[in-house]
């Protein structure tokens, strides 16, 4: 279990210190449980043994355990295909129909990470048309965001999803307004880039950030305002991004089912505009 899962499970046991010590944590989130005892106790305005008392309600033994766990955590998040396969689950039998079972076992799990009130929340969030929406991904998981981008398009207008070079991200910076939504997948080797422009979107454009990331919680996150952590293990060297597709189909269907009128009116003008280029696919 992650330490911020047990912040959350003694949340009704806290003492004032304990409050002060639970906000520090999850402000700079794992880094500030990395700090000296002595370090902590002055930040958070308590003392040592307040904080031993403390890590002993989270279920550690001591603050040295407490901080190997944040210590694994970190690793976990930088964890490369390389390291993902030393310790892979084979697959067994029909190699397609095994895999497919842990994608599945993949699907199942994300709504126990998701709260509906939370996916509720954000679907409504870009569905306002009077935000614009900016969307970016990460080497790999922009991929997904560009099956989103493409699909909020077709049920809104002023989607923008950003190039990957960084040189051209100031020009989008300057586009955004305050509460615009900036969307973020960041999964585990996150990218430090992504989360300077999270940073300057939020401190210097006012938006709104939403991240979808994974367990470990990309650097993103301590600036976002809704943070979508989506599983990606399936025990093979890649993580699976199976849980983030559907995530992001759930969020489409979800804003054009709702908006269907502006939906279908924008995607019968698209069409009339695709048939003029030839393209006549679905």
């Amino acid at each position: 279990m992650q330490v911020k899962e047990r912040l959350d499970r003694i949340a009704d046991e806290m003492t004032a210190a304990d409050r002060r010590i639970g906000t520090a944590l999850r402000l700079d989130y794992p880094f500030a449980g990395l700090l000296p005892i002595q370090e902590l106790a002055q930040k958070t305005g308590t003392s040592a043994p307040s904080i031993s008392r403390f890590v002993t309600k989270l279920g550690f033994q001591g603050f040295h355990e407490f901080q190997r766990s944040l210590i694994d955590e970190l690793k976990e998040g930088e964890r490369s295909p390389v390291d993902l396969q030393r310790t892979a689950q084979p697959v067994e039998g029909a190699y397609l129909a095994s895999f497919l079972a842990r994608s599945a076992q993949v699907m199942q799990e994300a709504p126990t990470a998701i709260p509906e009130a939370q996916f509720e929340r954000i679907c409504a969030l870009l569905a306002d048309p009077r935000r614009a929406v900016f969307v970016l991904g990460g080497r790999m998981s922009d991929t997904v965001l560009g099956f989103m981008s493409r699909h909020l398009r077709q049920a809104r207008d002023k989607v923008h999803h950003l190039p990957a070079d960084p040189e051209s991200w100031p020009d989008d910076l300057l586009r955004m307004k305050p509460r615009d939504v900036l969307f973020i997948a960041d999964f585990r080797r996150y990218q430090k880039s992504l989360e300077r422009l999270t940073e300057r979107a939020v401190r210097d454009r006012r938006v709104q950030v939403v991240v979808m990331t994974d367990r470990w919680l990309s650097p993103c996150s301590a600036h976002a305002s809704e943070v979508l952590a989506v599983p990606i293990e399936n025990g093979t060297l890649w993580d699976t991004y199976t849980g983030a597709f559907a995530l992001i189909e759930a969020i489409c269907t979800r804003i054009a089912d709702t908006n269907w009128t502006t939906t279908k009116t924008r995607i019968e003008a698209w069409d009339a505009m695709r048939l003029d280029f030839g393209d006549s696919d679905p």
